[in-house]
């Protein structure tokens, strides 16, 4: 069983920052678990060569079947992702306005959702989509996706990062809270600019993003140090408070910290002794 980053070629990291690939095998009989999927600060390709994966919105609808590939938006609430007896995903995380340089389309038609990237690129995703299937396991899997990203990043020369994505990637950093108008100046933008064209091509807003960012290392802090009291874990992430963190936790998930905490340990990584950390 597998849950592990890798680092993109150096000619991709302009655009991807980790190629995430995760693989579980569930005997039979037993019943599948689902993740609940907190906010992160990420927008990807991801790809499901073996059992697809359902996801479903709390208060929303039905579980939605995702198809073999699918270019997932920003989140900014939590999903419930429901995985198959054999699960195999390579999610390829993308760099802050990457998915729009990559596509075109305007990221808040992506944000808390997700469409099938072989609507988006037609049949040299489908036959990427039929190798993938085809490979037998994952490392001949990695090589395939870095060479689509490859090719089309060779028919995208002319594209340059936006100011906005370097904030992006500026708010990816571990740092003191900065301003909005500090990232504008950053960005050499009004805040207005900064905050149109950061949600055009990230999705959400800066001030969100960087919300996002925060919770996200606070999520990650507690699972790779889950004995460290909330009160710590919030100071060490930036917040300026227990109760700041709570917050975050209810916006985003519906749950306190300790609530959702505990519902990520039963996990399905979490039955093969791994931990998103």
């Amino acid at each position: 069983m597998l849950l592990q980053d890798f680092l993109p070629s150096p000619p991709l990291r302009e655009y991807v920052r980790i190629i995430q690939v995760i693989h579980f095998v569930f005997p039979a009989g037993v019943p599948l678990p689902f993740k609940a999927y907190p906010p992160r600060p990420e927008q990807c390709l991801a790809f499901y060569p073996r059992d697809a994966e359902a996801v479903a919105y709390p208060g929303g609808s039905a579980k939605t079947t995702r198809p073999r590939a699918a270019l997932i938006g920003q989140h900014a609430v939590v999903s419930n992702r429901y995985v198959g007896r054999e699960f195999l995903a390579l999610q390829v995380v993308l760099q802050p306005g990457a998915l729009y340089r990559l596509t075109g389309i305007p990221q808040a038609e992506l944000t808390n959702t997700f469409v099938d990237a072989e609507a988006v690129w037609g049949g040299e995703l489908r036959q990427l989509n039929e190798r993938l299937s085809s490979a037998a396991a994952w490392p001949e899997m990695l090589p395939l996706v870095e060479q689509f990203l490859l090719g089309r990043l060779q028919r995208l020369r002319a594209t340059t990062p936006h100011p906005a994505d370097a904030v992006g990637q500026l708010l990816l950093r571990p740092g003191p809270r900065l301003t909005l108008d500090a990232l504008a100046g950053h960005a050499c933008l009004s805040p207005r600019q900064l905050d149109r064209r950061f949600a055009q091509r990230v999705g959400v807003g800066p001030a969100l993003y960087a919300r996002i960012v925060r919770f996200d290392r606070a999520f990650r802090l507690k699972n790779s140090q889950p004995d460290l009291d909330w009160l710590s874990i919030a100071l060490a992430c930036g917040y300026y408070d227990h109760q700041h963190l709570a917050k975050d936790y209810r916006d985003f998930t519906g749950s306190s910290p300790t609530a959702f905490f505990l519902q990520d340990t039963q996990a399905p990584e979490r039955g093969f002794g791994l931990v998103e950390a």
